[in-house]
């Protein structure tokens, strides 16, 4: 009798080995600058023919450009891979009680980062969106792309796309604290390059990883980016006395 193999063990939740490569890492960046210009062209056309205020061009481009950028990253998943885009990039499903702190842990870490801010007297910045402020409409127009589609969005590339990647060549600890100095890169133009502002929102996506590694589930980061931004936001309202 000829001995059967053992089924190869299915690989758990922690395990990092995602069925991408570098290659479709390259491919999703290459995405990225034809899909801004997409959606800002198609932004800019339609506000030629009907009046459009600046925070619902900024809110319609980014979400174009999200559409475009995710939806052609579904489709890779889909046609190569035969692979469904949410589950793929871990948006699994978690308990009440994880969900509860990852919500209030949000605003806690943002007090934290405000207090090593604090020691570390980063310059002060006025964001591109503050002088948006002017009104209630565009006060939720913003805080709809600032508090629910950028962490979302975010969350699904950094620690859904990029972090299973790198966790596969640097190790769980390597690929959690090279995603968060990514991600804290990616918002160096926000804030005029400053060194103290881009070593906080590192470690702002260290911990969003370490959660969304803990918990399996990109569902845990991004809650935690919400409130996160939220409490970041309401702050903002409360100093430029917008509300």
């Amino acid at each position: 009798m000829i001995p059967q193999p053992e089924p190869a063990s299915s690989p758990t939740p922690h395990d990092p080995q995602p069925f991408w490569g570098y290659l479709d890492l390259f491919f999703f960046i290459g995405l990225c600058v034809p899909c801004l210009l997409i959606a800002t062209l198609l932004v800019r056309a339609t506000a030629f023919f009907f009046h459009t205020p600046m925070p619902l061009m900024l809110l319609l481009s980014q979400s174009i450009w999200y559409f475009l950028v995710f939806g052609s990253v579904a489709a890779l998943f889909r046609l190569r891979y035969d692979r469904r885009f949410w589950q793929s990039l871990g948006w699994q499903p978690i308990s009440f009680s994880t969900a509860v702190g990852a919500v209030l842990a949000g605003p806690l870490l943002m007090i934290a980062i405000g207090l090593l801010g604090a020691v570390l007297r980063p310059p002060e910045i006025e964001l591109p969106f503050e002088d948006m402020l002017g009104s209630r409409g565009t006060v939720v127009l913003l805080g709809t792309l600032v508090v629910i589609l950028g962490p979302v969005c975010e969350e699904l590339a950094f620690r859904g796309f990029l972090m299973p990647l790198l966790m596969r060549s640097a190790g769980a600890a390597g690929g959690i604290v090279i995603t968060g100095v990514i991600f804290g890169s990616a918002h160096g133009y926000e804030y005029k390059w400053s060194w103290q502002y881009m070593l906080l929102i590192s470690l702002v996506g260290c911990v969003f990883g370490w959660a969304k590694y803990k918990t399996r589930s990109t569902i845990t980061s991004a809650l935690m980016h919400s409130t996160f931004n939220l409490a970041q936001f309401a702050a903002l309202l409360w100093r430029t006395r917008t509300l």
